[in-house]
């Protein structure tokens, strides 16, 4: 029985002298900081963001006086309901972002908070990387790749987090901070922790002592099992040391806080070949697995398994290959990979491989590659299955993603069980099953509907008999998705009452108040795998196939700020349940709350959409709000038929402004105009960075020496404004494009009545004026252009963007691309010392046109560096100055990125976005053009 007196209040009230503006108790924001990848649905009390581990320490202190049970949150990417709470929940993420890499890359030390895949970048000059290599590699974070011994793809049990840990730094419960890469850290938790040693040595004492158990131990992690805690480390090592480090890895943040890992690192083998192989039954493809597996590492280092639903489901995909859209009804496919240091050997195996398979009937033939561009490709199909039969689920079902192990001689057996079952609890329909075969790891997919009463009893009662079934096998209920909520319940039934018991003296040891992380891998509640499970309302098309994964979230500028995309489609749903349940007033806060939440504070520059294995645009949430009810329509249709006075308007405030700044500073003026937006919401701030007036005339440049004409289209930010303040170079941005064609020799001619001109970004929000804009433009480019005889150019990349997609007849270039293209060739560079930071804009980014900008810079100077702490700066034009906490938040790291690189120029192709990046980074940041006009003369 708990004695927990659970006082939210109290400990909401005293969080906030911790952690200030970062706790969270309105319903909006626990619920969407609340939504996880799993099937579960919990509502926090209390969501606090903790950024280091004093704030954690004092945290942990806080929950114990006010009896409030705590779950610690990473990226949310877990499956099985660990990381959900309906208590309080410490999310722990951007403010554990350091790495360092040690003995020449042989180790990485990382905080919790670093997402797998930039631990990898970092390491991949020394030709390694780290041991795990789950799907969610790109989205996962190491405190939850550790926490769940999440394994991956190749690593197996060979190179997983147990097998490659060297030290963690952890906080228990107390408070103690143990460090067990440090001798002083060690020494001090021995003297002041001796009960807590004496009663893990003595389960390791209990267990050695019983043969039988000891035996079930080593047999049980001869596969993948991250089923309860990881008894083989109270088998495999006697320093007590040895056990924490290894007993704290897929333990689920129930032990104690990780806040620190470091990783024995392992070498990314440099030459690789793989085949994809389709077989004619999911039986034939089995025994394959089993051939495979039988050859040893050495020959085989992954093979994943995919059944015909897997392969359906992809075959929509536009990079899919045609052959896989042709494979026959009931086709398995088997995807494996050999890797030497030699390509002699790779050859080598892969002879031996088709040979020892050659009497497997296949479907298709066979196909093998070493091509790095094929073989990815082959990958990218399994990697994404996941999200993609999730995002082809019937409406308003919720995706479950269970993996079980098997022995190896059990696996074609194994995988008729879960067919037998998906027919059995009528989960054909949807259901796949795919998986890291050559470990005899097995993920399969179902699709139940939970407000239907007969799916939901379906699921309870399909999760019950595979986790019988499985333990009969002496199979993993759990190989690397973790215990979690999903079989707590079961980890008696596969382990026995005494490893069971075992498990439950654990955590007595670390949490004998179970307060951390309540019901996850040790319950009592027999039923709690099937409570509180995910009901999917139907929202929009385009939004309901999110299976809530968020893979979207790295690259959003407003994370850090109010919400993710997952989170914005997440509440969507929730508003909509509240509202079929009747609660009209709870859903009408929300609706309220999202205005600013999802509206206001999205960036609409759909870096999501890259990131999605769906493709879901999340920023056409906020775009489609922006045009219900859009504010003043006939002062946009004004502003519109008298732009150049408005252009006019716009330079004479800038003016204004610069008068106010020659008797006070830029600076101060930036600090007042902060302090009045943050009280009346509504005036605009006024950057330090803010440019001056432009009042350059533009007129053709047309010389009859030329031999090429190109069509500039100077946007009107461009026209208005000179660039970004700081820089030597006062010229505007169309002197120096015109200095660069003249050296190049060609011509420019500007759209006739170019000040009465705009591309239409600005006013997509309101239709008609928006397609008069467009209309407008696209007319006079092409009488300038000749009817597309020339190219045109467009000087900021989101009007670029803009007129690209909606022109399609005409050759429109970015700046950049028409640099590269049309100017570099003509010109002789000089390259310069200037350290320079290349800012690619989120548009040319979708394009994939943002190589461009930095090939520039790198024909001018051999210092050039990709800004890595964002993807987009979340200025997003008139957001920087109405909104600008989106464009401050989104940058906040970019000053001491420029730090470290010890940059003394940032280019960029948007010359909005560079007012932010300026007053965020310290140093001018300006059009890449004026760089290139530095550093070049004609060419002789």
């Amino acid at each position: 029985m708990s004695t927990l007196t659970r006082d939210y209040e109290r400990f909401a009230k005293e969080a906030k002298e911790i952690c200030k503006d970062r706790v969270y108790t309105d319903h909006l924001r626990r619920y969407a900081y609340g939504v996880d990848a799993s099937c579960y649905s919990y509502l926090p009390k209390v969501v606090v963001k903790a950024e280091d581990e004093r704030e954690v320490r004092r945290l942990i202190r806080l929950c114990q006086q006010c009896g409030t049970p705590f779950t610690f949150r990473a990226a949310g990417s877990s499956l099985s309901g660990q990381c959900s709470s309906e208590d309080v929940l410490i999310v722990c993420n951007d403010g554990f972002k350091k790495m360092e890499v040690i003995d020449d890359g042989k180790a990485l030390k990382c905080e919790c908070g670093v997402i797998g895949s930039d631990a990898n970048d970092l390491l991949k000059p020394y030709n390694r990387k780290i041991g795990p290599d789950p799907a969610t590699l790109a989205t996962a974070l190491v405190g939850g790749i550790l926490n769940n011994n999440s394994s991956g793809m190749c690593c197996g049990t060979a190179q997983n987090s147990y097998k490659t840990i060297r030290s963690i730094r952890v906080v228990l419960l107390d408070g103690t901070v143990l460090d067990t890469s440090d001798k002083k850290s060690i020494e001090q938790f021995l003297r002041e922790k001796p009960q807590m040693v004496e009663e893990i040595l003595q389960l390791r004492k209990e267990i050695l002592a019983d043969e039988e158990l000891t035996h079930l131990i080593h047999h049980k992690y001869k596969i993948k099992n991250t089923t309860g805690y990881g008894l083989n480390s109270l088998v495999d090592f006697e320093d007590i040391i040895d056990i924490i480090n290894h007993l704290f890895i897929g333990s689920e943040g129930t032990l104690g806080f990780v806040s620190e890992i470091v990783y024995n690192t392992v070498e990314d083998v440099p030459h690789k070949g793989c085949g994809l192989m389709f077989f004619k039954t999911l039986n034939d493809a089995s025994l394959a697995v089993v051939a495979l597996a039988n050859m040893g590492r050495d020959k085989v280092v992954a093979a994943e398994m995919m059944d015909y639903q897997s392969l359906k489901a992809v075959q929509t995909l536009e990079n899919v290959p045609d052959f896989v859209r042709e494979v026959p009804e009931g086709t398995s496919a088997i995807l494996f990979q050999t890797e030497s240091y030699s390509k002699e050997t790779v050859d080598e195996n892969l002879a031996f491989i088709k040979d020892k398979l050659k009497d497997i009937p296949t479907a298709i033939p066979s196909l093998y590659s070493q091509d790095p561009k094929e073989y990815d490709s082959w990958w990218a199909i399994r990697k994404g299955i996941l999200p993609i039969v999730g995002g082809q689920r019937r409406k308003g079902t919720t995706v479950i993603t269970e993996d079980v192990c098997f022995q190896i001689e059990d696996f074609t057996k194994g995988i008729e069980m879960l067919t037998e079952l998906f027919h059995k609890y009528d989960f054909v329909d949807g259901g796949v099953i795919f998986g890291h075969a050559l470990s005899g790891n097995v993920h399969f997919n179902i699709t139940p509907d939970f407000s239907d009463p007969k799916d939901t009893k379906n699921f309870g009662d399909l999760v019950k008999e595979m986790s019988e079934r499985v333990s009969g096998f002496g199979g993993s209920l759990k190989a690397e998705h973790g215990t979690g909520r999903m079989v707590a319940p079961f980890v008696e039934m596969e382990w026995g009452k005494k490893a069971y018991e075992i498990n439950r003296r654990i955590k007595a040891i670390f949490d004998p108040e179970r307060i951390l992380n309540p019901d996850v891998m040790i319950t009592d509640d027999p039923d709690v795998y099937k409570k509180n499970l995910k009901a999917q309302c139907v929202i929009d098309d385009a939004f309901t196939i999110c299976m809530e994964c968020g893979f979207c979230e790295k690259h959003c500028p407003s994370r850090n700020l109010t919400l993710t995309p997952r989170q914005r489609i997440a509440l969507l749903r929730e508003t909509k349940r509240l509202e079929n349940e009747g609660n009209f007033t709870l859903a009408s806060e929300l609706r309220k709350g999202y205005e600013y939440f999802g509206v206001d504070t999205c960036a609409a520059c759909s870096m999501c959409k890259g990131l999605c294995p769906l493709s879901i645009d999340t920023a056409q949430i906020a775009l489609s709000m922006r045009r219900i009810d859009p504010p003043a329509p006939e002062l946009a249709k004004k502003i519109y038929d008298n732009f150049s006075t408005t252009l006019q308007m716009c330079r004479a405030g800038v003016s204004l402004e610069g008068i106010a700044g020659s008797i006070i500073t830029q600076k101060a003026i930036s600090k007042i105009t902060e302090g009045l937006h943050g009280v009346t919401g509504v005036t605009p701030y006024v950057p330090k960075t803010t440019p001056k007036a432009n009042r350059y005339k533009l007129k053709n440049r047309i010389k009859p020496t030329n031999f090429e004409k190109v069509v500039y289209f100077s946007t009107c930010a461009n026209r208005a404004f000179k660039p970004n303040q700081g820089y030597d170079d006062d010229r505007s941005l169309q002197q120096v494009v015109e200095s660069l064609c003249n050296k190049a020799h060609i011509d420019i001619i500007y759209p006739q009545h170019i000040e009465n001109l705009c591309c239409g970004l600005s006013f997509e929000n309101y239709d008609d004026v928006h397609e008069r804009a467009v209309k407008d433009l696209h007319d006079a480019l092409m009488k300038a252009s000749q009817n597309g005889k020339y190219p045109i150019v467009i000087d900021h990349s989101a009007c670029f963007n803009h007129a690209f997609k909606h022109m399609p007849d005409l050759e429109i270039n970015d700046i950049s691309e028409f640099l590269c293209k049309y100017v570099v060739p003509h010109l002789d560079i000089e390259k310069c010392d200037e350290r320079v930071i290349v800012h690619k804009q989120c548009k040319i980014k979708s394009l994939n046109k943002s190589q461009y900008i930095e090939d520039l810079a790198r024909l001018c100077t051999d210092h050039v560096f990709n800004i890595k702490s964002f993807a987009c700066d979340g200025f997003a034009g008139q957001k920087g100055f109405f909104t600008p906490e989106l464009n401050k938040a989104a940058t906040k790291d970019l000053a001491g990125e420029i730090a470290e690189y010890g940059a003394t120029l940032g280019v960029s192709s948007s010359s909005t976005c560079e007012i932010g990046l300026g007053e965020s980074g310290g140093i001018p940041f300006v059009g890449v053009a004026f760089l290139l006009d530095r550093c070049s003369k004609a060419k002789q």
